[in-house]
């Protein structure tokens, strides 16, 4: 048993450098896309900013879900406690704030007041 402990804390752990990793080669790729898009754009920051602002949000969300995947991982493999599953619940909570906000600011609206489509797009209404 403590050998799957074992492993599942190096997961854990593994998938905690891979949401970290996500968020700053994130970072760094929509930085680049950034002054590429400034300099195509003569210098002007309206409309690549909006959209670098989008694409970092975008990896930071990404990353965001590999970090929190990771917590569970951990605190499951290991012999979850009321302390360390309250913990957990609360760095998800957390977490799961920021990913709303950042959903909200990507997006402009609520995940459940985006509007919905109960058709695929070229199927013409009848």
């Amino acid at each position: 048993m403590a050998d799957l402990v074992g492993i599942a804390e190096a997961v854990g752990a593994g998938v905690d450098v891979v949401g970290v990793a996500v968020i700053v080669v994130g970072a760094l790729v929509v930085t680049v896309v950034f002054a590429v898009r400034l300099r195509r754009d003569g210098g002007r920051l309206s409309g690549a900013y909006r959209l670098y602002r989008q694409d970092l949000g975008r990896a930071i969300l990404l990353g965001l879900e590999f970090l929190v995947a990771g917590d569970i991982i951990r605190t499951v493999a290991a012999s979850p406690t009321f302390t360390s599953v309250g913990v957990l619940a609360l760095i998800v909570a957390v977490r799961t704030v920021l990913s709303f906000s950042l959903e909200v600011e990507l997006e402009g609206a609520w995940p459940w007041q985006r509007r919905r489509t109960t058709r695929p797009p070229d199927t013409p209404e009848v």
